[in-house]
């Protein structure tokens, strides 16, 4: 991995989760976040994705509570629009710890360290995605991710930012160290959500 800048701008959402090598599409709207943009693209090109915590609807425009584990982003395509707005593609690339903030900008700056993340045990990593599939079921088919020769984490993050979890399910997977332990995790959410839709006679998966 090449070096990354310790300071990057932070990009908190309340419902967005990033991972790495993932493609993330965001229209940016709000003139802070613009500006972000603007800088960003002139700079290192790195935008660093957040989780809010519950509760940051009171505090939003200012500086609402995240959590401290995010993954910056690569800008790959940024189309501006004619009303001064951005279309843009973020392409996760590396997890990072906040560890501390900056005041100075509209918007959020923080010193980050970063966390790189090893694959783990690959036969036990096998043996979890052999299960996450089963779990799926037809629910996956036609998803490119979940073809055979795409290497283990490409498949499990694809489906880790993919899946209809909850938000704080994917921060809690984001947060795994290794592959392999998000892969255990991916799997243990599946097997929750399976036997809790079963309870209610509810329906399967969807990916979004």
């Amino acid at each position: 991995m090449p070096e990354l800048p310790s300071r990057i701008p932070l990009f908190p959402l309340p419902e967005t989760v990033l991972f790495p090598l993932m493609p993330l599409s965001l229209h940016i709207f709000e003139p802070r976040y613009v500006q972000m943009v603007k800088d960003a693209r002139e700079g290192a090109r790195l935008i660093g994705m957040t989780l809010l915590r519950p509760g940051w609807e009171g505090t939003y425009y200012g500086r609402p509570p995240i959590y401290p584990f995010g993954c910056a982003g690569l800008l790959e395509e940024c189309d501006l629009l004619d009303n001064g707005r951005f279309n843009i593609l973020l392409r996760g690339i590396a997890r990072f710890r906040v560890s501390d903030e900056h005041l100075g900008q509209p918007y959020r700056l923080a010193e980050v360290e970063y966390a790189p993340e090893s694959e783990g045990d690959a036969a036990a990593l096998g043996q979890a995605r052999t299960q996450i599939l089963a779990q799926l079921g037809e629910q996956v088919e036609g998803v490119l991710a979940v073809r055979e020769d795409v290497p283990h984490e490409v498949f499990v993050n694809a489906l880790s930012q993919s899946l209809d979890f909850s938000p704080v399910e994917r921060q809690s997977l984001l947060e795994c160290g290794t592959i392999e332990d998000r892969g255990a995790q991916l799997l243990e959410i599946l097997r929750f959500h399976r036997l809790e839709k079963a309870s209610r006679s509810g329906g399967d998966f969807t990916l979004h």
